[in-house]
């Protein structure tokens, strides 16, 4: 057995001048350091750990492992090593409840070092409802979409994180994911550098705004996204926006430099949203999209699209690509498809004009600039919906807005939408396999949204 041979080896080192030392974690001899003393504790629980209990204590009660217990806490004594009791747990595990923590304590920040608070990025809702989201697989295989909501985001308040990916290539689902997780954090440190000014909602007029061109340049593109000014932006706005460039540029080489991930042919989509007070800061890559709910002269709810799909079609991102050698045109079977593919080779087809990865065309005019814009929040914005594509080619933006107005309850909003298009799917392309969905539902009155139903919530 385990607990003899530990008490064997325990009482071997303990004896000095033929008298054994008495307590567990008393000590070994004395010629021995203390970090001898420290790798025999961590040998002598590793076995114990993988031996799991006698068989005496299998559902003989909660004393039968007691001496078992009690020899582990002592020896891991020897390591600075407390044990703990922690939630219960059902009874034919009980002898294996207890974590293992350092001895003094340890912030609850370093024991949850990857799940930042605030950060949700699996179905649900977030604590106080103002956002939902949901991700449903189609049926073309793994699901490549990802999502995030991140409240509280650079340590601010008033501040939300939103962001929907739509992967695309054999590892798209990994490049999504990976952009989901990373992405967020560089846009955080470059906020926080305070390269840009406190958002301030003074001298800013209502309505939606984008940026004219910064002198930001990098290295995949020497072109402005061709945003013309409409209308008077916040003083912020330019400095911000290039805070957006970096970080995309910073993504989009992270992917490149990744070992484990083979973005040659793989990429995804981000459709990106950070709120502050009452404005709205929207980055695009790909076509992903964000739609406004928000109320018309008449009090009726509309569909105000805020970002533009950024697909081949466009013409000035076709330019960009044919300047660069790369070819534009559309398939016989899919004729309103316009796609990207080498100037030699009839591949990849890609049915964006940007995107994060997708390296083998990086140097044929695909980018991974995004577009940056910017929205005021008026009191008849009511909510922002981000979705991927698999949404939108079964449903129009106003179709959108009507069911996210319908939902049971704002925190089940995205999944009602999912649900929805997923139906749609089955409807209008009965023979077409359903593309995956990815919803993130932001409302904009966060009053309203605490007093909503709660439903459980997932925190990563």
């Amino acid at each position: 057995m385990v607990t003899v041979a530990a008490g064997r080896r325990a009482g071997a080192a303990g004896a000095v001048g033929g008298r054994r030392r008495s307590g567990c974690g008393a000590g070994q001899a004395q010629q021995n350091s203390p970090l001898q003393q420290k790798l025999l504790a961590v040998a002598v629980a590793a076995r114990f750990a993988e031996a799991g209990p006698p068989p005496s204590a299998e559902g003989s009660g909660a004393g039968a492992g007691c001496c078992c217990v009690e020899l582990l806490d002592c020896l891991l004594g020897a390591l600075n090593v407390s044990v703990a009791t922690v939630t219960p747990a059902p009874a034919q595990y009980g002898w294996a409840v207890r974590s293992i923590r350092p001895r003094g304590g340890g912030s609850a920040e370093d024991r949850h070092a990857d799940a930042p608070s605030g950060r949700i990025a699996g179905n649900g809702a977030s604590a106080s409802a103002a956002a939902s989201l949901y991700t449903m697989q189609g049926r073309k295989g793994v699901n490549q979409d990802a999502m995030v909501v991140w409240e509280n985001f650079g340590s601010k308040d008033d501040t939300v994180f939103c962001g929907v990916f739509d992967g695309h290539g054999p590892n798209g689902h990994l490049v999504a994911k990976r952009v989901r997780d990373v992405l967020p954090v560089k846009l955080s440190a470059n906020l926080g550098k305070g390269e840009y000014k406190e958002i301030s909602t003074s001298n800013v007029k209502s309505g939606t705004t984008k940026g004219v061109a910064t002198e930001h340049r990098v290295e995949d593109t020497d072109a402005s996204t061709g945003n013309k000014e409409n209308g008077e932006y916040p003083e912020f706005f330019t400095a911000l926006r290039a805070s957006f460039l970096k970080a995309f540029y910073v993504m989009d080489r992270d992917l490149k430099a990744h070992r484990n991930i083979d973005c040659a042919f793989s990429g995804t989509t981000a459709v990106t949203v950070i709120k502050q007070g009452q404005n709205l800061i929207i980055g695009n890559l790909g076509d992903s999209r964000a739609v406004l709910g928000t109320r018309d002269e008449h009090n009726h709810l509309v569909a105000l699209q805020l970002t533009v799909d950024l697909k081949p079609s466009i013409p000035s991102e076709a330019a960009r690509i044919r300047q660069r050698r790369g070819r534009v045109f559309s398939l016989p079977d899919e004729p309103d498809v316009a796609r990207v593919w080498l100037p030699t080779f009839n591949s990849p087809g890609l049915a964006m004009a940007r995107s994060f990865g997708d390296f083998c065309l990086k140097n044929y005019g695909i980018i991974s600039m995004p577009d940056v814009s910017y929205h005021r929040i008026t009191d008849k914005d009511e909510f922002v919906v981000l979705a991927t594509d698999g949404v939108w080619d079964v449903l129009s933006n106003a179709e959108v807005v009507s069911i996210i107005s319908n939902a049971p309850s704002q925190a089940s909003a995205a999944r009602f939408l999912v649900e929805s298009a997923h139906r749609a799917w089955r409807t209008r392309y009965p023979t077409s396999k359903t593309d995956d969905c990815a919803v993130v539902c932001l409302f904009l009155n966060t009053e309203a949204a605490s007093a909503s139903s709660s439903s459980v919530t997932k925190v990563w």
